[in-house]
């Protein structure tokens, strides 16, 4: 410690910086990781029963959509947009929920205040 300080730590609080930059660093990694994760997750949602099933990775991205042949009717083809959108918004939604509940863990392991994330 410096006398300008009095023997006072002069980051007050702080504590120990090397350890500060230590769990940065881990939650860095661990959000890497995660993002890693949610790009190879896959996440299914389907609408009117399974007459429309849409996939998505964790991150949203759609990379499937399967549609049973008894949903496709010539004469309502509106019926079938509504559902394939359905579908892939509900997907969607399930893939936000699964990356907020993954971000966090991270973030309560890295002891961030619930919400920051």
């Amino acid at each position: 410690m410096t006398p300008a300080f009095g023997g006072r730590n002069p980051l007050g609080g702080l504590g120990d910086i090397g350890k500060l930059m230590k769990q940065a660093q881990k939650m860095q990694e661990d959000l890497a990781a995660a993002q890693q994760e949610l790009e190879n997750a896959r996440v299914e949602a389907s609408s009117g029963g399974t007459a429309v099933t849409a996939v998505v990775t964790g991150k949203g991205k759609l990379v499937d959509i399967r549609i049973q042949k008894d949903a496709v009717d010539p004469d309502d083809v509106e019926m079938l947009q509504d559902l394939i959108v359905t579908a892939i918004r509900e997907a969607q939604t399930r893939a936000e929920a699964l990356a907020q509940e993954m971000m966090q863990g991270i973030a309560g392991a890295a002891g961030v205040p619930p919400g920051l994330f």
